[in-house]
């Protein structure tokens, strides 16, 4: 959305800009605006702000009730469902011939109630961190090879390769050291 001050600036550019001569229409496109956008943005001369945020909107009409909310979570909570997620729970009831609600509506009703985390006797997702980086910025620094090649199948062995295709990648080179 665009503030009532960048509004009001834009306005008076052209303003000034239909007031020397030029049409609105070639005055909004040099502001990168439509011609209907200029018009909205001004009741009775004046510049009024955006009234998107203030718009009172209604219900959706396929909203939950609360009566269906209570139903998800009474599903939840039931001891046969109580570990599980909401992409088991679903199908489970679907096999016993029961349809409360659908998969996103139940991740959707436990994330807004707050039990949308490790359910029950689930443990806890164990945080792994990520693998060291390095960074080769010489000749001779990163060395790699394979280890289940098999030297009947290839006729330059596996290891030239690689180190081959890593040096013409990061521009380094490879080979004996001048020690």
């Amino acid at each position: 959305m665009i503030s009532l001050e960048h509004r009001q600036q834009t306005v008076n550019l052209i303003r000034e800009a239909v007031a020397e001569g030029a049409r609105v229409s070639e005055a909004c496109q040099c502001v990168e605006i439509d011609p209907g956008t200029f018009r909205r943005w001004q009741h009775q001369g004046e510049v009024v702000p955006d009234a998107r945020p203030q718009a009172t909107r209604p219900a959706p009409s396929n909203r939950l009730t609360e009566l269906e909310r209570a139903m998800i979570l009474a599903a939840c909570h039931r001891p046969e469902f109580q570990s599980s997620p909401p992409s088991q729970i679903v199908p489970a009831l679907a096999d016993q011939g029961i349809y409360v609600a659908s998969e996103s509506s139940f991740y959707r009703v436990l994330h807004e109630s707050d039990e949308q985390h490790d359910r029950g006797r689930a443990r806890t997702r164990c945080k792994r961190a990520k693998p060291t980086a390095y960074t080769a910025t010489g000749p001779n620094q990163c060395w790699c090879w394979d280890v289940v090649r098999h030297e009947a199948l290839l006729t330059v062995p596996r290891w030239k390769t690689v180190a081959a295709r890593l040096s013409q990648q990061s521009g380094i080179s490879w080979g004996q050291s001048a020690s």
